[in-house]
């Protein structure tokens, strides 16, 4: 017989840079798209602080000069770049296995991302991933991070407690996102925000590989 959850019911994913290895290019198309508008190119260090932030918040804090009227402009010719190459990236190695484990185990599995509908719905329809979650959230059909709207949302749809929830990431806006909806929370230390950074936010435990947090998963979750 499974395993039941030892201490969550609800564990929640951020997407790019938890699960899926797309940090590198997602600065590289900030760095791009300032490029193409002829606007001061951010920083590496810059364009990944940014990262798991809805599009525009992300933008603006990348390029703080731009008036908000171009902020649509500048969206467009990130999106540009970023669906061009995006079926080159791919889940963690280890991630796919780690998510079917903890499925096993009957916890409910859900993703809150400053992604949109449009761009999570199409990396979730690969045929390994369908079922694996039960809920998600995206920055464009609610508040952004750290706002605790989308985990508040996520619990109520669950009927879980905010003690029986984990929210999972690689950045400050993650583990901020948990602080502020009352959850506990785990950070990733293989993704956008150095691992140093995720420390001041009470995190039971910094993973600094898939199969660390597998493994802490497994044992602890």
């Amino acid at each position: 017989m499974s395993r039941r959850p030892q201490r969550f019911d609800l564990i929640v994913f951020d997407w790019d840079g938890t699960l899926y290895d797309s940090t590198a290019l997602i600065g590289q198309c900030i760095q791009a798209a300032a490029s193409d508008l002829g606007l001061p190119v951010p920083s590496d260090e810059q364009a990944s602080y940014v990262i798991g932030l809805d599009l525009y918040q992300a933008l603006a804090h990348a390029m703080p000069t731009l008036p908000r009227e171009r902020y649509p402009e500048l969206g467009q010719a990130f999106r540009r770049h970023f669906f061009a190459a995006e079926d080159q990236l791919s889940l963690f190695e280890g991630a796919l296995e780690m998510l079917r484990e903890l499925k096993a185990r009957h916890h409910w599995l859900a993703v809150a991302t400053g992604k949109s509908r449009k761009g999570l719905d199409r990396v979730l329809q690969a045929p390994d991933l369908q079922g694996l979650f039960d809920g998600t959230r995206t920055a464009d059909e609610t508040a952004g991070k750290p706002d605790p709207t989308m985990l508040l949302q996520l619990m109520r749809e669950f009927g879980t407690e905010p003690e029986r929830t984990l929210m999972i990431g690689d950045t400050s806006h993650d583990l901020q996102l948990a602080l502020n909806a009352g959850t506990a929370s785990l950070g990733v230390g293989y993704g956008a925000h150095d691992p140093a950074e995720l420390t001041a936010f009470g995190a039971l435990h910094i993973c600094h590989s898939v199969p660390e947090l597998q493994r802490w998963l497994l044992d602890h979750a």
